[in-house]
């Protein structure tokens, strides 16, 4: 794993370092250290991460304004502040967890290993960010009907029938997005709030009619679970 630290205090940087790599041992493969916000930045237009740890208060400047540029991209994010109460606006803008200062190890490796689990502590997230010809844009969840995995980039189809492209994968976003988004093949993510029924099809198919009249592919071992859960 690629981890990048963002943060001003030089003794504060270090702890968490020591703490990381204790945590991942073996796994962490890289782990680079940023005292400021154009670091940071500049650091993640060059380099490909996979987790960045940042402080909220560097030298005076605010953190969201990395938060905001970062968001659309596709590594997740765990927001490290003294900042309490900033906290339910890093989770609206989809961050992985929120570590307030101080904290214990057994407190960060809970949040770093939120990146295996099904779901993130809060799951607040409320936006999902998006680049379009070099701006990011942020797409309410609440406007999603679902999501198709596209490679490493995923389609988030909207409820005006627009598409638009995501850095993150399926497994990231999952992580993410509120309970009520399920998985229900191995390329789609469905808002369940939208789902109509379950169409059985010749030759043991099935697919999801959504109230908005899309049919979307069910897989077959996810079937049975997906029945008993919302149907």
């Amino acid at each position: 794993m690629n981890i990048l630290i963002v943060e001003d205090e030089g003794r504060i940087a270090k702890r968490t370092e020591r703490m990381i790599r204790s945590i991942l041992g073996d796994e962490l493969t890289k782990l680079s250290i940023c005292d400021s916000l154009k670091l940071g930045l500049d650091f993640i237009n060059n380099n490909s991460i996979d987790l960045l740890l940042l402080d909220l208060n560097l030298n005076g400047e605010d953190g969201y304004q990395l938060l905001e540029e970062v968001v659309s991209e596709s590594f997740h994010t765990i927001v490290v502040s003294a900042h309490k109460d900033r906290a339910i606006r890093a989770f609206e803008y989809g961050v992985l967890d929120f570590v307030g200062k101080p904290y214990t190890e057994e407190r960060l490796s809970k949040a770093i290993q939120r990146i295996y689990s099904k779901k993130s502590l809060q799951q607040k997230t409320k936006y999902l960010a998006i680049k379009k010809k070099g701006k990011r844009h942020l797409i309410n969840v609440a406007h999603i009907k679902y999501i198709k995995g596209a490679g490493i980039y995923t389609e988030l189809h909207l409820v005006n029938n627009l598409k638009e492209i995501h850095s993150k994968t399926l497994d990231n976003l999952l992580v993410l997005l509120p309970d009520y988004f399920e998985r229900i093949h191995k390329s789609y993510l469905v808002d369940m709030n939208r789902a109509k029924e379950i169409i059985i099809e010749p030759g043991s198919k099935y697919s999801l009619l959504l109230k908005e009249g899309d049919r979307l592919p069910i897989g077959r071992t996810r079937y049975k679970e997906l029945k008993e859960k919302w149907f």
